[in-house]
């Protein structure tokens, strides 16, 4: 009976779809959900109905269709047979959730990660910035799956199926896998990123509120923090964030440099920067030349970070009396323990939060929704966040 039973182990293993999309699979732990990732890639599912059968495992997935003008295909797809090596493509219903499911058969899986990599590097460079931050591009070994709904990417996030996440602010929160994409600069794991905090939770997220402690509202602990960067001079503040984060190839310390603005840069600290709290002080970026300035972002290291963010408040509150809003040009104070980045670049913003840098948001009646930290700041009527409107 023992033989018996270990052959018919053998036996589903075999038949189950290879998923992983890392080019080294490795060996499953011994108390893992078994699969046949390592050592069976000819166990690839080769037809949408074999790749639908497994993500019922996790998901309901009913009424396969594969017309072009099924009505449950979102209007602006993904991609589309012909591309990124897409040789078929369907759509089920996930009734419970109440969202569909895309599929995408790929012959070939490093083109469909570059096709989707180029996809997010054109949406960035278009203006939106925060493209591709809360991917729900699921993949496997040879195909991909797309759910329309957070709750049912919660549920594949359980499968051997990977996100893939190629905007480059993002970073995988600790608590979760983190595995090597097929093209630089993408990562796979099994978080998923949502905006509004109904994603995965995030472990590095504090979960209480500061001014309700006890309470079960997102932000800080009832003491402490999660903690903020520090670096002891302007060159490790450099090292920190460039040049992932902040360009600063071209980076000045002259006072003349730092204290220039223009109509599309204004920064935070104005006036003689000793008088802010700031110890060093630099701009990166092209502050003259052929062109008007352009690329500008400001370096701090600070000695009194209360009076920085008590004269910040005040900047803030002064521009927001006008219209409720802040300039866009207006650079915002994102801070660490002894250091703050002065940028009006959003992109820029997500990268330094991944950092643990955070914004100093001194808006009226300001909340963050769960997901999101909000941190005390070091002046009444303010508070320290990595989330934006």
């Amino acid at each position: 009976m023992r033989i018996k039973r270990t052959l018919a182990v053998t036996a589903l293993f075999a038949s189950l779809p290879a998923l992983t999309a890392c080019e080294d699979a490795k060996p499953a732990a011994a108390d893992a959900v078994p699969t046949a990732i390592a050592g069976a890639p000819e166990a690839a599912p080769t037809s949408l109905a074999e790749a639908q059968k497994y993500v019922q495992r996790y998901a309901s997935c009913e009424n396969m269709g594969t017309q072009a003008d099924d009505s449950r295909l979102p209007l602006t797809d993904l991609t589309t047979v012909g591309k990124w090596s897409v040789t078929e493509r369907g759509v089920c219903s996930d009734r419970v959730e109440h969202g569909e499911i895309i599929f995408y058969m790929a012959s070939d899986m490093k083109e469909f990660q570059a096709g989707y990599k180029q996809r997010v590097m054109e949406q960035i460079a278009a203006g939106k910035a925060t493209y591709g931050l809360n991917s729900r591009v699921f993949v496997g070994k040879n195909y991909a799956v797309t759910p329309t709904g957070t709750k049912t990417a919660l549920a594949l996030a359980r499968s051997d199926l990977r996100i893939l996440t190629c905007n480059p602010t993002f970073g995988v929160p600790k608590g979760y896998k983190k595995e090597k994409a097929l093209v630089d600069g993408c990562v796979l794991s099994d978080f998923v990123g949502s905006a509004d905090g109904s994603g995965s939770p995030n472990f590095e997220t504090p979960q209480e509120d500061p001014a309700a402690a006890g309470s079960e509202k997102p932000g800080q602990p009832a003491q402490g923090s999660l903690g903020l960067p520090r670096a002891g001079s302007l060159d490790e503040l450099k090292k920190l964030v460039h040049p992932h984060t902040v360009d600063c190839t071209n980076m000045s310390t002259a006072p003349d440099a730092v204290a220039v603005k223009s109509i599309d840069y204004l920064p935070v600290v104005d006036g003689d920067p000793l008088g802010w709290g700031v110890k060093e002080r630099a701009v990166c970026g092209e502050a003259a030349g052929e062109r008007r300035a352009h690329n500008l972002n400001w370096l701090d290291v600070v000695r009194d970070m209360k009076t920085l963010q008590l004269k910040a408040k005040a900047a803030q509150q002064a521009d927001l009396k006008d219209d409720g809003r802040l300039k866009a040009t207006a650079s915002r104070l994102l801070v660490g323990e002894n250091i703050a980045v002065e940028t009006n670049s959003r992109a820029i913003r997500h990268g330094l939060y991944q950092l643990q840098f955070l914004y100093l948001n001194c808006e009226p009646g300001f909340s963050a929704p769960a997901g999101y930290r909000l941190e005390k700041s070091q002046v009444e009527g303010c508070v320290l966040t990595n989330y934006e409107h």
